[in-house]
Parts: C-alpha cells; sequence; structure tokens
C-alpha cells in the first residue's frame, strides 16, 4: 500500500492533490494513525444517480482516479491538542460536465461490536438500538407494554441501527438534522472514544450522512456526503420520499468536505460525552449572540401575556397552559407559568396564583397521592397513553414529578417573598402525599415508570427516565419538611437513573407526553435539575460530577452553531443566529426557544460550582436563541401577540423541505414561560469580585473600566431599542462555592439602562449602584 512519506516531526499541513494523471491513491500517515486506533479507515467516492438511486461510484483508487476529478487534501494538526487532525477535502470537476454527481468520504470500521454506543446529537443516542413501534407521530402502546415491568425500551419509528440478529442497517440522514454536525462512538472494547465534527453545508446545500452496520454487526460504515442523497427523510416517527436532488457539475465546480477528527482514550460513556461537550464548537465560523431584547422586557412581556390569559372555567380558575381553555399540569408550563407571576409581588396575580393552587390540589390529586395529568374546561379528567384493554385513567410520571417540584418552588418563593401566611395547609398536605406516593412506589419497584394510575398508585406502563425531575422534588420537599427519608429515595432513584440510563446508555427519555420511550432532551435537562438540587441539600461533590457528565449529554441537543437557513425562510430573513435552540427528541425532530419547561439555571449553579465557562455559555446560547424566536415589533416569529413564541425552529426537513427555516403561525404558552423564568432566575450580568470578573447573560455589554481595593466599576451598554433592568449578582469565589437556593433572584439589585444608552456601575461585595 503506497503511502506519502511524511516526516514525523512535520506539523505544517500536507497537501496532496489527486487527479487522473495521480499514480496513487491517497493515504495520509495522521490520518491513517488515528483511524486505526478504532480499526478504521477512509476513502474519497464521486457518486451518480438517477433520482435518488446509485448507479455509479467511483473511487479515487491506486493510479486512477474519476474521470477529469481532482481531490486536494490538507490535513492538519490541531495546535495543544494530540488527540486531534484538521482534514479538508476539496473536489473539483476540471473538465466537461456530470450530471446528478456527489462527492463523499467513506469511513469504514472492522471489528465492530453492537456493544459500541453510537451517538448524532440529537438523532441518535445509543444508535437508538431498540424496539420501536408504530408508523406515524407518538404511536398507541401495545397491549404488552402496560402493567408490565419487563418491558423494553421501546421507541417510535425512528432511524436506527437494527435489534435483531442478522439484519443490516441503514441510517440515512442530513446535518439540518442534528444539533451539532457529528459522528460519535464509544468502543468498551477498545476504551476508545471518536468524535468526527464537519460542518453544515457546502453550495449544494446541507451535507448527508450515511450510517450501515452489517448483518453480523461486525462492520460499521458512515459516509460524509455533499449534498446529502437519502431515499427517505424521517419524519415525526414516520419516513417520506426525501426528495434530495443529487447537482450537476460543470468545469471548475468545487466543493469542500471539511472535518475536525478526534480518536482519545475513553473508558466510559460519560468520557465520550465530556469530550463532546468540550470539542463541540471546535469547528470555527460560529456567530456571535445577538443583543436583541433585554430579559426585562421578555419578562414584562410575558407575564402581560399570562395575565391575560387567566381563566375562569367550571373546572376552575388557572392561566391557561395551552391556546385552549383545558388545563394540563406541568410539562408545558401548568402551574409552572404560575411561578414568575407569583414573583412579581403583585396582589392581584399572588392571588390568582392562590386560586390555581387550590383547583389544582382540590380537583386534580387522585387517591393515592399521585395527580391526574389534565382536566377539561367542563371538570372532565383527561387520561393519558390510555388503552381500551386498560381503562384505569393513567397519568404521566413527569406531568407529576413537575407538580411536586414546581409546587415546592412556590411554597419557597410564597416564604421568600414574604408572604408565608398565604401558604394553604391543603397545599402542604397535597405535596406530601404526592412525595409519599414516589416513596411508595420507589420502595416497590425501584423506579418510577413512565405512566402511574393516580386512583391506586399502580404503575401502569414502567421503564424510561419519565421521573428525571423526581428526585429534585423530593429533595426540596424532604429539606421543607424535614424528612431525611425522602432525600434518601431521592438519591438512591437519582443514582439509579445516572447509572441504568445515563453511564450505561448515554441517554434520558420518555418524559413527553407526545412521544414513546424516545431520548429527549427534556428528560436530561430535568435531570440535571434533580442532580444540581441533590448537590445543594447534601454537600456531596459526587452528585456534581454526575451534573456535569450530565450537563453534556444536554449539550447534545442544543445547536452548537448558527444553522444557514433557506434565503427565503421567515428564519433566514430574519438572519437569526439559533445557536442554543434545543432540540425535542429523537421523534419530534425540531428544535425549540428554550428548555421545556425550565430556566436552566441549575446550568448557571453548575458554573458557579465548577468555574467553568462551558456550562455559562450553554445557557446563554439557550436564552438568546429564544429570544431570537419572540415575536416583535420588525422581528416577526409567531406573528402572534407581541412578545408571544412557539416551540417549532426546523433546520431540518422532518415536516417537509418547506417547512424548513419557517414558523407555524400561533404561541405556545411553555415557550413563554421558559422565557419569562430565564429572565428571573438567571442574572443579567454575574460578576466574581475578588477576581474582577464579569458574565453576561442579558442582552447588554459590561466592561470593567475600574479595579482596585475599594471595588469594581463596570460599563453597561444596552445596544437594544428596549430599557433594560439588568440584574446583577455579585460575589466573592469563596461564596460562589456555596450551592445556590432557589430565590437568590429576590435579592439581586438592578440597573437601569437607557435604550441605547450606557451606565457606570460601582460593585464592591454585594453593593451594586449606579454613579
Amino acid at each position: 500500500m503506497y503511502r506519502i512519506k511524511i516526516k514525523y516531526f512535520l506539523l505544517f499541513l500536507v497537501a496532496v492533490v489527486i487527479s487522473n494523471s495521480t499514480f496513487s491513491q491517497f493515504r495520509d500517515p495522521q490520518v491513517n494513525r488515528m483511524l486505526q486506533q478504532v480499526y478504521g479507515s477512509v476513502a474519497f467516492l464521486q457518486r451518480q444517480y438517477n433520482g435518488t438511486n446509485l448507479v455509479a461510484e467511483n473511487v479515487f483508487r491506486l493510479k486512477e482516479a474519476p474521470d477529469n476529478w481532482q481531490l486536494a487534501l490538507k490535513v492538519s494538526p490541531v495546535k495543544e491538542c494530540s488527540d486531534a487532525i484538521d482534514v479538508v477535502a476539496t473536489f473539483r470537476l476540471t473538465a466537461g460536465q456530470v450530471n446528478a454527481a456527489t462527492v463523499a468520504m467513506k469511513f469504514d470500521f472492522s471489528n465492530w461490536s453492537p456493544a459500541n454506543y453510537v451517538l448524532v446529537p440529537a438523532s441518535l443516542y445509543n444508535g437508538n438500538r431498540y424496539r420501536a413501534i408504530g408508523n406515524g407521530y407518538n404511536p398507541d402502546y401495545p397491549r404488552d407494554m402496560y402493567y408490565n415491568p419487563q418491558v423494553p425500551l421501546t421507541i417510535s419509528n425512528n432511524p436506527r441501527l437494527s435489534i435483531e440478529n442478522d439484519q443490516a442497517s441503514l441510517v440515512e440522514l442530513q446535518t439540518g438534522s442534528m444539533a451539532t454536525p457529528a459522528v460519535c462512538f464509544f468502543s468498551p472494547a477498545e476504551q476508545r472514544g471518536f468524535i468526527l465534527l464537519t460542518t453544515q453545508q457546502t453550495k449544494w446545500g446541507n451535507n448527508g450522512v450515511t450510517i450501515t452496520e452489517s448483518a453480523h454487526k461486525d462492520h460499521f460504515s458512515f459516509d460524509l456526503s455533499a449534498p446529502a442523497m437519502r431515499k427517505l427523510a424521517a419524519g415525526f416517527g414516520d419516513f417520506h420520499l426525501s426528495g434530495d436532488k443529487a447537482p450537476d457539475w460543470k468545469a471548475g465546480d468545487e466543493v469542500s468536505l471539511r472535518f475536525r477528527l478526534y480518536v482519545f482514550k475513553a473508558p466510559d460513556i460519560p468520557a465520550l460525552l465530556t469530550k463532546f461537550l468540550k470539542v463541540r464548537k471546535d469547528i470555527p465560523d460560529h456567530a456571535a449572540p445577538r443583543n436583541l431584547v433585554p430579559m426585562s422586557k421578555l419578562l414584562e412581556l410575558g407575564t402581560g401575556i399570562c395575565s391575560s390569559n387567566f381563566t375562569q372555567q367550571q373546572a376552575g380558575n388557572y392561566y391557561k397552559p395551552e391556546n385552549s381553555n383545558d388545563f394540563q399540569l406541568g410539562w408545558v408550563s401548568g402551574m409552572i407559568n404560575t411561578y414568575p407571576m407569583l414573583s412579581l409581588n403583585d396582589e392581584k396575580e399572588r392571588k390568582r396564583v392562590c386560586e390555581e393552587l387550590d383547583f389544582v390540589v382540590h380537583r386534580l390529586q387522585g387517591k393515592s397521592g399521585y395527580f391526574y395529568g389534565g382536566i377539561k374546561a367542563n371538570g372532565e379528567i383527561t387520561g393519558e397513553k390510555m388503552s381500551r384493554d386498560f381503562p384505569e385513567v393513567q397519568a404521566m410520571v413527569r406531568k407529576n414529578g413537575d407538580a411536586l417540584f414546581w409546587l415546592m418552588k412556590h411554597l419557597l418563593l410564597f416564604r421568600e417573598s414574604g408572604h408565608a401566611a398565604m401558604i394553604n395547609k391543603d397545599w402542604e398536605e397535597a405535596a406530601k402525599r404526592l412525595a409519599g406516593a414516589f416513596v411508595k412506589t420507589w420502595q416497590k419497584h425501584g423506579q418510577f415508570g413512565q405512566y402511574i394510575a393516580p386512583e391506586t398508585g399502580e404503575v401502569a406502563v414502567f421503564n424510561s427516565t419519565a421521573g428525571a425531575i423526581v428526585p429534585a422534588g423530593l429533595a426540596l420537599a424532604a429539606n421543607y419538611f424535614n424528612r431525611a427519608d425522602w432525600l434518601q429515595t431521592a438519591a438512591a432513584s437519582a443514582d439509579y437513573y445516572y447509572r441504568r440510563d445515563v453511564a450505561g446508555q448515554g441517554l434520558t427519555g420518555g418524559d413527553c407526553g407526545d412521544i414513546s420511550q424516545d431520548a429527549n432532551s427534556e428528560s436530561a435537562f430535568g435531570f440535571l435539575e434533580s442532580l444540581m438540587a441533590l448537590y445543594k441539600y447534601t454537600g456531596d461533590h459526587k452528585w456534581l460530577s454526575m451534573a456535569e457528565v450530565q450537563a453534556a449529554l444536554c449539550s447534545s441537543w442544543t445547536l452548537s452553531y448558527a444553522p444557514v437557513f433557506p434565503p427565503s425562510s421567515t428564519i433566514g430573513k430574519l438572519q437569526a443566529n439559533m445557536t442554543g435552540a434545543v432540540w425535542a427528541s429523537i421523534q419530534n425532530k425540531h428544535a425549540a426557544p428554550g428548555i421545556c419547561t425550565s430556566s436552566g439555571d441549575y446550568l448557571f449553579k453548575l458554573f458557579r460550582a465548577t468555574g467553568k465557562s462551558l456550562y455559562a455559555d450553554l445557557i446563554r446560547d439557550i436564552q438568546h436563541a429564544h429570544t431570537e424566536a419572540v415575536n416583535m415589533p420588525g422581528h416577526i416569529t409567531s406573528n402572534y401577540l407581541v412578545g408571544s413564541s412557539m416551540e417549532r425552529i426546523q433546520p431540518g426537513d422532518a415536516e417537509g423541505k418547506e417547512s424548513t427555516g419557517n414558523f407555524i403561525y400561533t404561541r405556545n404558552s411553555w415557550t413563554e414561560t421558559n422565557g419569562m423564568l430565564m429572565a428571573l432566575e438567571l442574572p443579567g450580568i454575574y460578576v466574581i469580585s475578588d477576581k474582577s470578573k464579569c458574565y453576561v447573560f442579558d442582552h447588554v455589554e459590561a466592561t470593567v473600566i475600574k479595579k482596585d481595593n475599594k471595588g469594581l466599576v463596570i460599563l453597561l451598554h444596552n445596544p437594544t431599542a428596549y430599557d433594560a433592568s439588568v440584574t446583577v449578582m455579585s460575589e466573592t469565589s469563596l461564596e460562589a462555592k456555596q450551592p445556590m437556593g432557589y430565590t437568590a433572584f429576590l435579592r439581586w439589585p438592578k440597573v437601569l439602562v437607557k435604550a441605547g444608552g450606557k451606565a457606570r456601575v460601582f460593585i464592591s461585595g454585594k453593593e451594586v449602584r449606579c454613579l
């Protein structure tokens, strides 16, 4: 086998041109050395199509290359990173014309094992190698999934590696369906991790990633192509004809496929995930977040919309969590949108919050202590994931976890804001009964399951990570009611979820009401909430270590770059930077503004505890992407109320090519609610006074212009068209080591900065004042 000779010490890039006159296939020593650690190799291809059918494939081989094609390859070491290399492959048609053609790089891996963990961010988790059901959105569960403790993890009809013996696998993706254009895997046998980062597109459009695995599951390959060429595109639990079209090339046309390759020692899945978090933005050309609307303005608009949606129905009085008059508990904002309303310290809204809490605990709690998940405006209880074979009304475990967590947060906010006297004993009793129900289920089954029967307390559907946020609720309740046994259950269940799902399978899932047990972002972020709650109430740093792994998993669901949208699409016209948009699930293939439904302040808490800015960067990106989706004058997104937003940010074509980059003209309460929560629970500016450091989350700019033994002077600039009331959290590095409480925002001073204006702020310890 011919190899280009390179001095081992050479640190310059390698450029090799393969054309019709080249006498050898390119085999670069650096690339080969890295790939051979995982029994890999790479080939460079040119293909031709009839429609989406491959009719010819040409390889750049020894002493020959496809007629009139040229390949220029550059391989560069990555500075201060011995386990990575950069590669750019530029394909050029030198003469003539070739119709319906693509170019590709194909990576092959022998000595493969189905035990390897495969990750494609937001698309494949553990290769999606699970039992699959249905052929559409939110499929019905088969009978064998009910009241069966042995039910296997079951997903919707998504792209996946086969679980069947002697069945080969084919996964066809395009980069628009990934939170980060990347293919990653971990090999337990080789104790190696593999990450390939690439870019979204070339001039021909989004690139493609096609994955195959042999029937014997001993050979694995994927190719990176320009552009994507799929027979079928994945929808929301189904597939449709892709409509992909190979472009016609003329002389002089060229495209470059670019990637950064990492092969590194990794003892387990968490090592792969944490490496991914560190490198997910390493392919450059990232646009900086845009400062559009101050967080205080978002809170003002969001609470205004929520206030106007307070309704009095036969069922009870509540803030509507949807556009209908029906009520859903938890999940999509029921008894969550009440929290920012309570924070306003407004008498009318405070009374309304009390009315909703009364309604929830009196109308929705079952005999077991668990809550029903919803109720119609006329008072009819609604069941979830019901089966004609099992008439007992069921409810989501996720909604019950949300109910406990948010009920406890409301109690804390009433107490800390000086209104403890308004706390209804019925609320506390309801919280106790719900916590007790979770503890009983854990003691009986060693898990919380996915769906429960509120009347009996029985688990109707087992498995999944639907109880991801339950340990957080139990931890808060344990502290509030002084129940050490509840904290023990919180710790035991969190440890179980971490070992079984995160460390064991590299995913969490099943806590969304319109999916199966698919991997999803909501459970990932919800479980991070639980881990940080346990760190707060136990002080045990093992929870912090787990939280860092969990944050890495969360990052895999979050857009790490600013996708290019069609110029004619709504997002394309706005030139919006959607870095930080959060993908929903492997079934619901779209991103959304924010976390469903949370501020993500646990990422800020993790940043404080570790000092690692990656966590602050992640939640800042999420907040800024959310703002890009908010409907504002001159920035029309939902085409609805000013300050409204909706859940669709679509970089891919899961809903058809015409949907890419276009919002649906409606609103979602949960996206508005998480916007309010971010504005409330994240400081606009975070200052570590003894280190003269500040981190900005709000849509303002901050510069330290003076520092001495008296304190800091920071110049704030508000580049937006709206006045900003900027919250400032200032503390020392020693104080930052102490876990932050859930109502810390009540004590943050605010600084007014007029639209387009500037303000100088003096900070000394916790003293904050304008100069």
